[in-house]
C-alpha cells in the first residue's frame, strides 16, 4: 500500500522508517514546508512543500498526518476527502470541536480507516500491566496517580509553536499529558467527576505548564494527575494500586532517551503479614516495538477491512474531551482563555 506523510519533521521521520519497515507498506511521498518545490529524496521518495501538491499529483492509499496541532485536522479531512485512510498523530486537534468535525467527515467514508497516534498505549510495559488488570488476579483498581513531566515547553530545538496557544491549542497538557489522560482513560474507564489547578505561572506563555487534576469514575476510581513543563528531571509514573496489589510503570523509553528505562513493578499486598513490605517484582524493557505495533494494527485494519478497535476517532475524541473537561474544571483559567 502506497503510503504519503504529512510533515516530515521528527515524527514524520521516526514515522518513515517504521513504515518502511512493514511489509505492506511503502513511503511513496513526504511534504514538508522545509523542502524547496518538488523533488527526491536520496532513496528516491517524492517530496513535495505542502500537502495539497503531494496530493494531488500522488496516487496513495494511505495519509500519515505529522503536522502542528492547528492543521492536523484539515489534513486528516482532505485525506478523507482524497478516499485515503488515514493515521493522524496525537493530539487530534487544538480542541474538541477539531476532533468532531473531523469525525463529520469520517462519517461520509465509511469504509476508510482512521486511528490516531497514542502510541504509548503500545509500550510493552503498558500492555503487560492491562494483562494483569485484565486477568483480576489483583483485584479491581483503586486509584491511579500519574504524573509526566519535562523541563520546558519547547523541545527538541523546535520553534516555538508549542507556546502559541493560535497553534498549539493548550499547553503541556495537551502536547504531554494527553498520553497520561489516555492511559488512565485506557484502564480506569471514563472519568465524570473533574477538579483541577491550571497554570502558567512560571514559563508565562499563553499556555499551561502545569496542570494538576483530581478525576473520578463512575465506579468510584480516583485518578490523580499532574502534568509539568517545571519537572526538571523528565519523568514518566503512573501507580496503579488494586485490591491485592499495585502496579507501577516508571519510565518510558522514548527519542529522547530522557524518561529513564522503562519498568513494570507488580507489588503483590498480603494485608496480614507483608509490614508494609510485600513481595515486588521489577521488570525491564530495553526496547521499545510502540511504533511499529501500532502502524501494524493499522496496516491490518487497512488490509481487511477491520474497525479501529483502539485509538481510533471515538477514543480520540473522549480523551481530547477529558483534557478539555480539566481545563474548564479551572473557572479561572476557563474564564482567562475562554475555553469551551
Amino acid at each position: 500500500m502506497r503510503v504519503g506523510i504529512a510533515g516530515f519533521g521528527i515524527v514524520g521521520r521516526r514515522r518513515f522508517e517504521h513504515i518502511n519497515e512493514h511489509q505492506d507498506l511503502q513511503t511513496v511521498a513526504v511534504c514538508d514546508r522545509v523542502f524547496d518545490g518538488t523533488g527526491k529524496l536520496e532513496d528516491g521518495t517524492n517530496y513535495y512543500d505542502n500537502y495539497r501538491a503531494m496530493l494531488d499529483a500522488e496516487n496513495l492509499d494511505i495519509l500519515f498526518v505529522c503536522l502542528t496541532n492547528n492543521i492536523a485536522p484539515e489534513v486528516t479531512i482532505a485525506g478523507l476527502e482524497s478516499n485515503l485512510h488515514v493515521f493522524c498523530e496525537k493530539p487530534p486537534g487544538r480542541d474538541v470541536r477539531d476532533i468532531e468535525k473531523v469525525m463529520e467527515v469520517e462519517s461520509l467514508y465509511p469504509d476508510l480507516k482512521l486511528m490516531y497516534g497514542f502510541n504509548h498505549r503500545y509500550h510493552d510495559s503498558v500492555q503487560d500491566a492491562l494483562h494483569i488488570i485484565k486477568s483480576a488476579k489483583l483485584g479491581k483498581i483503586i486509584n491511579l496517580r500519574g504524573i509526566y513531566g519535562k523541563a520546558k515547553i519547547i523541545t527538541f530545538n523546535q520553534d516555538d509553536w508549542r507556546t502559541r496557544r493560535e497553534i498549539a491549542g493548550g499547553g503541556v497538557l495537551l502536547d504531554q499529558g494527553i498520553h497520561m489522560v489516555d492511559l488512565m482513560r485506557f484502564f480506569a474507564g471514563e472519568f465524570t467527576e473533574i477538579n483541577s489547578f491550571i497554570s502558567n505561572d512560571f514559563w508565562k506563555y499563553d499556555v499551561e505548564d502545569n496542570a494538576y487534576a483530581l478525576m473520578k469514575t463512575q465506579d468510584g476510581i480516583i485518578g490523580i494527575l499532574h502534568s509539568s513543563a517545571t519537572q526538571w528531571r523528565h519523568r514518566f509514573s503512573l501507580d496503579i494500586n488494586l485490591e491485592k496489589g499495585s502496579i507501577n510503570l516508571g519510565g518510558i523509553l522514548s527519542g529522547s532517551k530522557s524518561y529513564g528505562a522503562e519498568t513494570m513493578s507488580v507489588v503483590w499486598a498480603n494485608h496480614d503479614n507483608d509490614n508494609g513490605d510485600p513481595k515486588e517484582q521489577t521488570t525491564k524493557y530495553n526496547k521499545d516495538p510502540s511504533w511499529s505495533a501500532e502502524i501494524a494494527i493499522f496496516a491490518e485494519s487497512v488490509r481487511n477491512g477491520e474497525s479501529i478497535k483502539s485509538c481510533g476517532s471515538k477514543d480520540a475524541l473522549l480523551t481530547m474531551k477529558l483534557v478539555y473537561e480539566i481545563y474548564m474544571a479551572d473557572k479561572k483559567w476557563q474564564e482567562k482563555f475562554n475555553i469551551r
